[in-house]
């Protein structure tokens, strides 16, 4: 059996994302009643949509750990633990002995909670199972219990498909994807900190009159404030940051500029990625509305995807962007902290993405939240390290030379790793199995009455209108 997953995962990961999920979305759509060649076409579009994401998320990623790796560098930090970024943190996650079995336990719990009409998520988003074995595999360790490992990565399955669910109706409003939802647990995390920063914030007068979402930067700041020509400032206050000392002024300047014209580019084409995929997603919805108007006229179900398709928007990247420094500094001057980033600053617009519908895409309460959410990461990566570490020499991953352990932004900071880890190594298949209740019933309280949960994340009422703060609307081609 161990021989067949292998090969399986082998194959996912040669094909890749851009192969496997057209392929999952074509017979999703067939089976859902589309016509084969409209299937077909939004299956080839939406592959296409994601080639596109990668290559500007790549783009995004080199600028950022470039521009990263010169602030820390000028500021001659030095600490035990090193950010090796998600990329690695996957691998890790997938290499281990419950990373060989996600994929089929995660398909298993979607389908179960589905079939029990205890979540409204069909989670496509296969490749993003590892923040699932990252879970089972720390638990595993911490426990030494393979079993448990496993039972915890499928808890955490059914967590991610209950943040997919609460938040799906304010991802489809703010940012204009409708049957869509987010089960990231990279993103899912900050959600509730969100909530109770906006909370606060909306307590204290004046602050809570402050308005910086990107339409009233653009009427106040005219073409200072277009999101191509923000990420540009942003951009160049970054590279000089960064290079100010990088050589000779013409040496400094190319750098700066390409550094601001690189961000300007993210700021302009990932919202245009995001267009094509909708274009692709679209015919895949209308099918699977169809369906269940046919055999379930009350039953609504949501298309689970990669958080990568949010990050394009300029509340969530501008915010992200501000974040870098202020990242590096908190990384300097945080009394007990022992991580230096390096390589995962790229993820910080994953990590935030969640909050623009939450607080209208206004970029300083999401900064705001930003600090509260990285500051609590840098501690709870301290003390992740060595469960970190041990999974990464279990999966045979090279630790950095100089550093005597490991960690990164996507999950090494966030709190749910943090809380199984913890109820796993204390209490045992106790602890899991307190999560696991603890799932299901918010589940089922969930589903009995959603619209004040949804209300809290950012839902709009029933009177509002839709597609506050979405990408432009897509031009869908006509089906075959």
């Amino acid at each position: 059996m161990d021989a067949v997953l292998t090969s399986i995962k082998a194959l996912f990961d040669n094909l890749g994302a851009t192969v496997v999920l057209p392929i999952i979305i074509f017979f999703l759509a067939v089976i859902l009643g589309a016509k084969p060649g409209r299937a077909f076409r939004a299956a080839i579009t939406i592959g296409i949509a994601f080639i596109g994401i990668n290559l500007v998320i790549g783009l995004m990623w080199g600028t950022l750990t470039e521009v990263g790796q010169a602030m820390v560098n000028n500021t001659g930090l030095q600490r035990n633990v090193v950010d090796v970024g998600w990329p690695a943190a996957a691998a890790i996650a997938f290499s281990t002995q419950v990373g060989l079995w996600v994929i089929p336990i995660a398909i298993l719990v979607n389908v179960v909670l589905l079939a029990a009409r205890l979540t409204k998520t069909l989670n496509i988003d296969v490749w993003n199972f590892w923040h699932f074995a990252f879970i089972g595999s720390l638990v595993a360790i911490v426990s030494d219990n393979f079993a448990l490992g496993l039972f915890a990565s499928a808890v955490a399955a059914a967590w991610a498909l209950f943040f997919g669910d609460w938040v799906a109706k304010a991802i489809q409003h703010f940012y204009g994807l409708p049957g869509i939802s987010i089960p990231h647990l990279t993103t899912a995390p900050g959600v509730p900190f969100a909530v109770a920063t906006n909370w606060v914030l909306e307590k204290i007068p004046g602050v809570k009159k402050v308005n910086w979402d990107p339409e009233h930067i653009q009427k106040r700041w005219g073409i200072f404030g277009d999101p191509i020509i923000l990420g540009f400032f942003i951009g160049l206050v970054l590279g000089i940051l960064a290079f100010y000392n990088a050589g000779s002024f013409m040496d400094v300047l190319v750098k700066v500029l390409k550094t601001a014209m690189n961000l300007a580019a993210v700021m302009l084409l990932l919202p245009r990625m995001v267009q094509i995929l909708m274009e692709g997603l679209i015919p895949v919805s209308e099918a699977a509305r169809d369906f269940l108007h046919k055999r379930a006229s009350n039953r609504e179900i949501y298309i689970g995807l990669d958080s990568a398709i949010l990050i394009g928007h300029p509340a969530a990247i501008s915010t992200a962007l501000l974040l870098v420094p202020i990242a590096i500094l908190m990384s300097l001057i945080l009394p007990g902290n022992q991580v230096i980033l390096f390589a995962d600053l790229a993820v910080i617009p994953f990590v935030v993405a969640g909050f623009a519908p939450i607080m209208r895409g206004n970029i300083f309460r999401m900064v705001i939240a930003g600090i509260i959410v990285l500051g609590l990461g840098f501690y709870i990566a301290t003390s992740m390290a060595p469960a970190i570490t041990a999974a990464a020499v279990q999966a045979n991953f090279t630790v950095p030379e100089g550093a005597s352990q490991i960690a990164s932004i996507a999950d090494g900071f966030l709190w749910p790793p943090f809380l199984f880890q913890l109820m796993g190594r204390s209490l045992g298949w106790i602890g899991i199995g307190l999560l696991a209740i603890l799932v299901l019933v918010v589940m089922y309280l969930f589903n009995r009455n959603p619209g004040p949960w949804e209300r809290l994340a950012g839902a709009p009422s029933d009177d509002e209108g839709t597609g506050e703060g979405g990408y432009p609307d897509v031009q869908v081609a006509p089906g075959d």
